[in-house]
């Protein structure tokens, strides 16, 4: 089952936290060791459902829907800043008693995962980030994702359409990737004229501004916890620079899941499993 708990973020903004398993006892809840799973921009916290299932066996594993995402807050003036992503998982960690926690960052909740870890370090005994660069990805990238988000063809008639759509039609798709129509086909929500985003592409592209234009890797050499950085052999980080986030990094360590895309965890999840499980039995002991 998936159990909702509610907590307050930077500003006030609610936010909605799941846990995907059955609720533990009070003394199972104070022992078992906490993880945090942050999803990428666009994603939603029911993206990592699979993966916190297998987790909950030994762990608390709790997934966010952040700040416009998900069944979360998308106020309108709301700030969509890198200090208000990080603050909002660090208030989610203090309100719901996870800490010291791993954390596990996609994409987008990566970057906030291991900007948290820099800041707070008494909070993160360990950081598993999945395919998200370093580097400064600049104007240029940002103008792809304003023209692709025109793009689309919404509202979509059915969700069939929206599968077959991202997992198909759409020009950024190289071949049919099913995987990635399952993973929109999440984020959608039906609406009177039919299915649309639960999120606002342009608050999507606010919060894409605030990183897209920098690097990162002052952060990641400030973190002190042991660190896994994931890798989809075809995802957008590439294996160079990979492995110089693993160099920067003071304690990191390096996987890589073949046949993966960015989408490594819905791509391929029992080889996702099998790369991140011996580094969480390592650090959750």
């Amino acid at each position: 089952m998936a159990r909702r708990i509610d907590v307050t973020g930077a500003g006030g903004v609610r936010l909605a936290a799941w846990e995907f398993a059955d609720p533990p006892k009070l003394g199972e809840i104070e022992r078992a060791p906490g993880v945090l799973l942050l999803h990428g921009l666009m994603g939603r916290a029911s993206h990592w459902a699979s993966t916190a299932r297998w987790l909950s066996e030994r762990h608390r594993a709790v997934a966010l829907d952040q700040r416009g995402h998900g069944q979360s807050d998308k106020p309108p003036q709301a700030a969509f800043t890198r200090e208000a992503y990080v603050e909002d998982a660090e208030a989610a960690l203090e309100q719901l008693g996870l800490a010291p926690v791993v954390l596990i960052g996609h994409a987008m909740g990566a970057l906030t995962a291991w900007q948290l870890a820099a800041k707070r370090p008494d909070l993160v005994r360990g950081l598993i980030i999945c395919d998200m660069r370093a580097s400064a990805l600049g104007a240029a990238s940002q103008r792809e994702w304003s023209d692709w988000f025109k793009s689309w063809p919404v509202p979509f008639a059915t969700l069939a359409d929206v599968r077959k759509w991202f997992g198909e039609d759409d020009p950024w798709v190289e071949r049919p990737n099913p995987s990635r129509g399952e993973f929109y086909a999440e984020v959608m929500h039906e609406s009177p004229d039919g299915w649309r985003p639960v999120f606002e592409p342009e608050q999507m592209l606010k919060s894409r501004e605030t990183w897209v234009y920098d690097a990162h890797w002052e952060e990641l050499a400030q973190v002190q916890c042991p660190a896994l950085v994931v890798r989809g052999l075809d995802g957008e980080l590439g294996r160079a620079e990979a492995q110089e986030m693993v160099r920067v990094l003071p304690r990191g360590e390096y996987a890589e899941v073949s046949d993966a895309g960015h989408l490594v965890f819905y791509d391929q999840p029992e080889a996702w499993r099998a790369a991140i499980e011996p580094f969480l039995d390592g650090v959750l002991v």
